[in-house]
Parts: structure tokens; C-alpha cells; sequence
């Protein structure tokens, strides 16, 4: 626990003026960002007396070790900064309103060709009009299948769509009605775009002056006396008066407002939203966040104003929007409304008629969500805490596991050995900080050989995060000199050199000790930011502390946090080799542990007998979800990097050769095998390849062993190369 004392800016050293601060750890990973009219001010609330601070403001301020600012113009660039900052560090001290599900909108993509309605979620994309968000899916797709009665545009995905454009035959939509089947013809392009405009018109809100044109169609039909005309017209005003029923009218003057409303208790707050257009409740969604700094509902109401509308532009942005306390800084978050909208926003709390009475029912909805979610969360809370505890008795731990990191090896028959990293952070899963790792110092099957070396990589990084963001010199006054770290950094840096450590997505150590980028792997994980060799030290001193240009960012995207427990998948060998890497790093401070397979038992290091935890053991039962999760991570990478190797050709090899070309020699011959029986004549046949192409293309081939058969197992039929697979 730091003492805020020892970090305190000196007298006359914070400005008087408008900024951004944020407060660092000893790992220099940002924890809390914040902005204030007088800096000054602010930040001297910080370092007043501990006792009397709010508990979670002082838990705050000694976990800290620095504090850095910004200084901005204008309060309204305070906010951006903030917003962008909490977006980019991801603080834990901040408030941060996280979605329990992802919610649906309704979608037409018109910018395409044939702009196409469905249900979407996640990002919003460029060219797209939504409408929602909607709680349920199924809600959307009962409204739409009323108004495609009406409004008849495509709802098909891209693959049917030129599917039916190839066959000449729509789908079964085009047949009763629900479609204009424009990928046959049907209707030209600027008329289905003109359908899909009124279906936007529509859901947006402007719904009487369309209900009002078809029932003046009905009667001039019925007058005509074309009554199947006039039956089908009335049946149209019916589906999109059902359509209209789902969304009542709450607000008679034809409001676009957003109402938020947020229930609140010492730990935790729910936000509701409300979206209404055209006076009509067209979306609803929510968030629970812990508290986990001192704030008012003022702040709170900020955070999610922040949340709601920080990538928001246009009219994704109400003219109005409703809550239930104003921000401190009403002013200025409501100038930074106008800016991302274009236009006025009015930023109000309703006080008397329709929309108090609304935002009481947002209210009760806020209420509702809190009480469900501390209902389904005390079971889950008290679950994680319990395991954490099991774990740290069972072990014989000081404290228990706040962080854990499990890695596991993978490999098929000692071919493409992978490992993994996977990090669980009270208990849960923080899929951010997953890690892969190829094993390149060595071929074969060797688990116990890699467990060494992917902790030795992984704590070597450590190592050298400690020493560059000045950690090490800071704690001379502890039992080892100055020098003797430097050595054991040094030596770190040579053992990766010579044990090759750069491999794919592990870490690649260059000369001098300095890191080169590796490729970032796909998914919910990514591979460590590695500054460059030869970077540039440390810069001056900040208040609060030294700070280094590498780390200015302050994101955890580095080795450089460490686990209290480091779990790998195995016995007692795979636990000796961790131990071990660890022991040479000069590592004493994480506990390690091994979990086998076959009885689930719990190695550790240095000990003939397991640790066995009862089959009811919440302990357990964490550490099998670490353990399993590693596994996934680490087989999942691996069956990547085999079905690469697998999918490559002797094509691959020929310069100047891209997909389209291969494409259309596999397409001209058939296959590979035919292709390398081709000659050169042949070859230039196909349609751009000249001679110099087709001749790498037959010396390539020609150079290249013909691959294995493959056999077919149940019939014995030995099978011909169809597609230029090599099989390994």
C-alpha cells in the first residue's frame, strides 16, 4: 500500500486550470482518470487526510504510485479527453457501464446496392439506418414480418441473393408477396431503394400521412369496384396498425427524446434507457456497474451520457434528452451533446406531465434491473470469493489468487507445438491479456521442455519491463544492489537471445536487450506491443514518479503485470519445469501449481504427494475452468497454424503468382497433379499467364515431391489431388 504522501506534487507545480488527470500504479498501468475545472483544486482533494476519505477514493490514492496531467482550453475538452482516455486505459477505478448482452437493432443497409432489413448487433457501420435497440430479437423480426407485407424489400443474405440472381428463381418470399424479388428483375434498383425508403420513413415515425394515402387508395378501390385490390389494401392497414400497437404512444407531441433514469445503493447502479421517436418508445436498453469510485447519480448520470453517445453523431443524437440529476459541468456536456449531433440538444430533467410520469416508469425499470441483477450476482460473488479462498488455504497461499495465468502446450504429434497464456482476474476470464506462443528452439514433442520455455519467456519480459519502467531502481534499498540486477537483467536478455525467444506471437528479443513486433493473433487475444530495439530511455521525471516514454500509454498490453499464481496443465515434471524457469529469473514471489488431467489433482512444486481438493470444491472447480480454458485457447491455435500448413501448394513458390492465377490454373487443368503434367505450352494457354509465368510454374512444380496419396479409409480407394493440397 503506497503512501499518497510520497507521490504528492510539490506546491505550485499542478496549474489552475481546466484538464484531464490520471493516476498511475506501481506498474505503471493508469487505474483512474479524471477532469476538473481548476486542477488545482481537484487533485489537492486526493492528498487530504486518508481517514477522511471515501473508502473507495482511498483505496484509489494508495494503490497509486504517480499522478500525470493534461491541460485543456475548454471544459468541453476536458470531457472528450476523459472520454477518450476511459475508452483507451480501461481504468479499474473508473465507472464503466458494461452491457450484460449485446443488444439487437433493426438494420437497412442502404448502402448497398439493394439495401437489404435485418437484425443487427454490435458496431454500427457507415451507410447503415437503425432503429432499436431492441430487448429481443424476436421482437424485431414480429415487426418486420408485418410491414414486409406492406413494404416488400429484401431481407435475404448476399449468398441467396446471388444464388436466385444466378438460377433466375427468387426465394420463397418473392413467391407470397413478402418480397419484390429485385434479384431477378422484379423491380429496378431505384424502386426497391424507394421501398426501402418508406420502410424507413415509417419505422422513424412518420406513420399517419402513409395510413391516411393507402386508406384514400382503399376507397378508390372499393369505388372501382376492384375489391380483391381494396381487401389487400385493408389487410396492409391492419398489419401496420399491429406494427404501430407495439410501440404505444407515450409522448402525444411526437418527441425524439432519450430518458435515462439510474437506481442506485452503496456498491452497485443500474441505468435504464429509454429511446423514444415520433412520441413512440422505439428501443430500450441497460447497464449495472459496480461503484467503484465515490460518485454521486450526477456522475453517474455523466458516465452514462458519455457511454451512450461517445461514438454517436447525427440524429443517433436526440434533440432531447431527459434525466434524473444534471451533471456538475451541465454546460459543457450538453455543448458536447450539440457538437456530436450538429445541432441544439436539450439536456433537462422533466418536471411535471407526460414525460415525468415516463421517466418514473424508466425509473421503476432502473429498479427492477438492480434488484435482478444483485439477485443473480450475490450467489456468483460469493462463488468466486469462496474459490479464491479454497485455492489460497489449499496451496498455503498469503493471500488469495487475485490474478492467475494458466498455460498449456499443444501440439500433434510434436508438429506446430503451441502454447498458450490465459489470464483470470477475480475470478473471471479478461480475455484482453490472452496470449500465444510458438515453441521454436527445439522440434518435437517435449511438454516439459516447452512449459520451460514459454514461463522463462514469459517472466524474462517481466523482468525487463521492471527494469526499463524504473521499478528496480526504485527498490534499492532492498536486499539487492544495484548491480546484481543489472546483471540479472543482462543475463535475461542473453539467455533470450540464445534461446531464440522471438518465435511468432511469443516474444522476439533483439539486440541490446530491445524487442521486436510480433504478429498480433486474431480473436479475443493479442500478442505483446513490443517497442522497438534501441528505444530511447526514459524521459524526465513527472510529479509523482519516473515516467517512461515506452510506457506512456499505461495499457496492461505487456508482460508487465505479474500473477500471483502461475497454473500450468500437468503433473509433477511440467510444475518442476515452471519452478525451475522461474528460480533462474531470480522469481520467488509467484506460486505455482499443476493440474492433472486424469484425478484432477493439484501438484506443486518440490512435493511427492498431490494436493487433492474435494470433487465439491469450489477451488476445484475454478481451477479446472482455468485449466480448460487454456486448453481451448492453446488447441484452438494450434488446429490454425496445422490447417495452414496443410491448406499450402507448390504454387505458393512461384513469384509473382497471386490467387486469381492459381485460381484459374487449377480451374483450367482440374488439379495440381494434371497441371504439373501440363507443359509449358499448355500451361500459357490459360488466360494471363505468359511463357515466363508458366515456366516458374513448371520448374516450381517440377522442384516440389509429389505428395502422399491420400486413402480413403472405409473403401480403401486411393484418392486423386483435386484442389494442390500437400498432405504432411
Amino acid at each position: 500500500m503506497a503512501d499518497p504522501s510520497s507521490y504528492r506534487p510539490k506546491p505550485g507545480q499542478i496549474p489552475d486550470s481546466p484538464g484531464v488527470y490520471k493516476f498511475r500504479d506501481d506498474h505503471r498501468r493508469v487505474i483512474y482518470v479524471g477532469k476538473a475545472k481548476s486542477l488545482r483544486q481537484r487533485l489537492a482533494n486526493y492528498f487530504q487526510d486518508l481517514a477522511g476519505l471515501h473508502p473507495r477514493t482511498r483505496s484509489m490514492v494508495t494503490t497509486a504510485a504517480s499522478v500525470e496531467w493534461t491541460v485543456v482550453s475548454t471544459e468541453v475538452e476536458a470531457l472528450q479527453l476523459e472520454y477518450s482516455w476511459i475508452k483507451e486505459f480501461d481504468p479499474r477505478f473508473n465507472v464503466k457501464y458494461r452491457d450484460d448482452k449485446s443488444y439487437p437493432s433493426l438494420a437497412v443497409t442502404l448502402n448497398e446496392e439493394f439495401p437489404r432489413v435485418q437484425v443487427m448487433r454490435g458496431a454500427k457501420k457507415k451507410g447503415v439506418r437503425y432503429f432499436g435497440p431492441y430487448a429481443h430479437a424476436w421482437a424485431i423480426r414480429e415487426t418486420v414480418d408485418l410491414m414486409l407485407r406492406v413494404f416488400p424489400v429484401r431481407t435475404c443474405s448476399a449468398g441467396v441473393f446471388k444464388n436466385a440472381e444466378r438460377t433466375g428463381r427468387p426465394c420463397l418470399l418473392g413467391y407470397i408477396g413478402k418480397c419484390s424479388a429485385p434479384c431477378v428483375g422484379r423491380v429496378t434498383p431505384e424502386e426497391h431503394r424507394e421501398l426501402a425508403e418508406e420502410f424507413c420513413d415509417f419505422m422513424a415515425g412518420r406513420t399517419g400521412a402513409y395510413i391516411r394515402r393507402l386508406e384514400k387508395r382503399m376507397t378508390e378501390a372499393a369505388e372501382d369496384m376492384e375489391y380483391e385490390r381494396a381487401a389487400r389494401l385493408r389487410d396492409d392497414i391492419g398489419a401496420l396498425r399491429r406494427a404501430m400497437e407495439k410501440n404505444a404512444v407515450v409522448l402525444a407531441d411526437a418527441t425524439d427524446a432519450d430518458l435515462i433514469a439510474v437506481a442506485e445503493d452503496e456498491l452497485e447502479a443500474a441505468v435504464q434507457i429509454f429511446h423514444v421517436r415520433g412520441g413512440r418508445v422505439r428501443g430500450q436498453r441497460g447497464w449495472v456497474t459496480d461503484k467503484v469510485e465515490a460518485v454521486e447519480t450526477s456522475g453517474l448520470v455523466e458516465h452514462a451520457l458519455q457511454q451512450l453517445y461517445g461514438e454517436e453523431s447525427g440524429d443517433a443524437v436526440p434533440k432531447e434528452v431527459l434525466v434524473p440529476a444534471l451533471p456538475e459541468e451541465t454546460d459543457a456536456v450538453a455543448q458536447w451533446l450539440s457538437d456530436r449531433r450538429g445541432s441544439q440538444v436539450s439536456l433537462r430533467i422533466p418536471q411535471r406531465g407526460d414525460k415525468k410520469d415516463l421517466m418514473e416508469t424508466v425509473g421503476r425499470n432502473a429498479r427492477q434491473a438492480l434488484v435482478l441483477h444483485k439477485t443473480k450476482r450475490a450467489s456468483d460473488l460469493t462463488t468466486r470469493s469462496r474459490a479464491l479462498e479454497e485455492i489460497a488455504e489449499a496451496l498455503g497461499l498469503d493471500s488469495a489468487p487475485l490474478r492467475i495465468e494458466c498455460f498449456d502446450i499443444s501440439h500433434l504429434q510434436g508438429q506446430d507445438v503451441v502454447a498458450s497464456m490465459v489470464v483470470f482476474e477475480d475470478g473471471l476470464s479478461r480475455k484482453s491479456e490472452y496470449r500465444r506462443f510458438q515453441i521454436k528452439t527445439f522440434e518435437g514433442q517435449d511438454d516439459v521442455r516447452s512449459m520451460h520455455e514459454v514461463i522463462s519467456r514469459r517472466f524474462r519480459r517481466y523482468l525487463q519491463e521492471k527494469e526499463r519502467t524504473g521499478e528496480w531502481a526504485e527498490a534499492q534499498g532492498g536486499p539487492e544492489p544495484a548491480e546484481e540486477v543489472a546483471a540479472m537483467a543482462g543475463s535475461a536478455r542473453a539467455a533470450g537471445r540464445d534461446a531464440g525467444a522471438g518465435a511468432g506471437a511469443g516474444l522476439e528479443v533483439g539486440a541490446g536487450g530491445g524487442t521486436g513486433p510480433t504478429a498480433q493473433p486474431p480473436g479475443d487475444a493479442r500478442s505483446a506491443d513490443h517497442p522497438a530495439a534501441g528505444a530511447a530511455p526514459a524521459g524526465p521525471e513527472a510529479p509523482g514518479g519516473p515516467v517512461s516514454p515506452l510506457d506512456d500509454d499505461g495499457r496492461p498490453k505487456r508482460f508487465a503485470y505479474p500473477p500471483q499464481l502461475v497454473v500450468v496443465d500437468g503433473g509433477q515434471p511440467q510444475v518442476a519445469a515452471a519452478r525451475r524457469a522461474l528460480d533462474e529469473l531470480g522469481i520467488d514471489d509467484v506460486a505455482v501449481c499443476g493440474l492433472a488431467k486424469r484425478l484432477e489433482e493439484v501438484w506443486l512444486p518440490e512435493e511427492d504427494d498431490p494436493v487433492v481438493l474435494p470433487r465439491s470444491s469450489e477451488g476445484l472447480y475454478l481451477l479446472q475452468r482455468v485449466r480448460d480454458e487454456a486448453h481451448r485457447f492453446a488447441i484452438t491455435y494450434q488446429r490454425a497454424k496445422r490447417a495452414k500448413r496443410v491448406r499450402t501448394s507448390p504454387l505458393d513458390d512461384v513469384t509473382g503468382l497471386g490467387e486469381t492465377r492459381k485460381q484459374a490454373l487449377i480451374k483450367h487443368f482440374g488439379s495440381v497433379k494434371r497441371l504439373r503434367q501440363a507443359t509449358i505450352d499448355q500451361i500459357c494457354e490459360v488466360p494471363g499467364v505468359g511463357r515466363k509465368t508458366a515456366e516458374s510454374v513448371a520448374l516450381a512444380l517440377a522442384r516440389a515431391a509429389p505428395a502422399a496419396p491420400a486413402v480413403n479409409t472405409a473403401t480403401g480407394e486411393i484418392m486423386e489431388d483435386d484442389g494442390g493440397t500437400t498432405h504432411d
